[in-house]
């Protein structure tokens, strides 16, 4: 497979400031399990950044971070509503059924997105002993085609969900693209979310995620330290973990690295506009292309730079851009595709 390419922005490498803020923090030692003092200090950026009482714990992985929200929220009779492409349905290995035991209620959806409007129906039998009890809706910012929930949107569906005695749920892996695209906090981009993950890793970090309950939940947020450490995701070097979210919020690297990542997916975007055979399918607003093509033209493209296949059956590929591909990488990638292309029309 070829070096760099747009698989996915978790291919990337680590940012250089995380990887110096981690050999600052290799010097002495320094209580274990996230009771050390650089930890407490990332615990208190996290409750500036989602607001006063809210509730952190830092965890390895973003799928543990998806899980670990839902053993908060849910009882086990309990069920989650979500869009049918959500990363909890579909690559999450089963980890929200088998691990939180929480049921899937999966809603199909255009752009990823969740409206008020395709939610309602999966909200039905509340009461009846025979049926699982929706309690969750889970959304995801930006979507898993890229594509952004505004604020006002947000706000809606989480009036919406309350309205119903839900609790909403983000799962946040993007969302520093989400708020560098709509030029806002980290908190707004998650408006009116009472739980969410916080992703690092597809953004420069070389791992590490976060599970933030707002004030709102205190009765989850209460159990988040119990439920990490049974879902095996307890550091004991915390402060390795707690280092590279201090440098994340340090002067904005996530707004940074998340912003350079999105312009890129711009760029490649434009670059492709033009070529006969290219279709993008989403609205690119983010750091994802979404684009149909020849099926032909997959696997010669492939040998020369990694990307992932979305839909088989419609030949929809995913391009992602990361926080460092750069413009000669994408120039270079769109001059394949145009000689794939114009190949395959001779």
């Amino acid at each position: 497979m070829p070096d760099r390419g747009f698989a996915s922005d978790n291919a990337a490498t680590v940012h250089p400031d995380v990887l110096a803020a981690l050999a600052r923090e290799n010097d002495g030692h320094a209580i274990s399990y996230g009771h050390d003092p650089l930890t407490q200090r990332v615990h208190a950026t996290l409750e500036r950044e989602f607001g006063p009482g809210a509730t952190a714990v830092l965890v390895f992985n973003g799928s543990a971070a998806n899980v670990l929200s839902l053993r908060a929220a849910c009882r086990p009779w309990e069920a989650a509503i979500c869009a049918a492409a959500a990363h909890i349905n579909v690559d999450e290995g089963g980890a929200p059924e088998s691990i939180a035991g929480v049921k899937l209620l999966a809603v199909d959806t255009a752009d990823g997105k969740l409206t008020p409007e395709l939610v309602a129906p999966r909200i039905e039998r509340i009461g009846d002993e025979h049926a699982v009890q929706p309690r969750l809706l889970s959304i995801t910012q930006s979507s898993e085609v890229g594509t952004l929930y505004t604020l006002d949107e947000l706000r809606a569906l989480s009036e919406f969900a309350h309205g119903h005695d839900l609790l909403v749920h983000i799962d946040g892996a993007r969302l520093a693209n989400a708020a560098a695209a709509l030029d806002c906090a980290l908190g707004e981009a998650a408006t009116g979310a009472d739980l969410l993950s916080l992703g690092g890793t597809k953004n420069g970090l070389m791992l590490g995620e976060a599970v933030i309950v707002r004030a709102g939940a205190s009765e989850a947020g209460g159990t988040l330290a119990f439920l990490r450490k049974q879902t095996l995701q307890l550091a004991s070097k915390m402060r390795y973990v707690s280092a590279q979210f201090d440098a994340y919020f340090h002067d904005e690297l996530w707004r940074r690295t998340a912003r350079h990542a999105n312009a890129m997916a711009s760029r490649l975007e434009a670059a492709v506009a033009s070529i006969h055979g290219v279709e993008v399918t989403q609205a690119v607003q983010t750091n994802a292309v979404f684009a149909r093509i020849p099926a032909a033209a997959i696997a010669p493209l492939q040998e020369r730079f990694a990307f992932h296949v979305w839909d088989e059956t419609q030949s929809i590929v995913r391009w992602m851009c990361s926080w460092d591909t750069t413009e000669g990488d994408v120039d270079a990638f769109a001059a394949a595709i145009a000689e794939v292309l114009a190949d395959g029309d001779q």
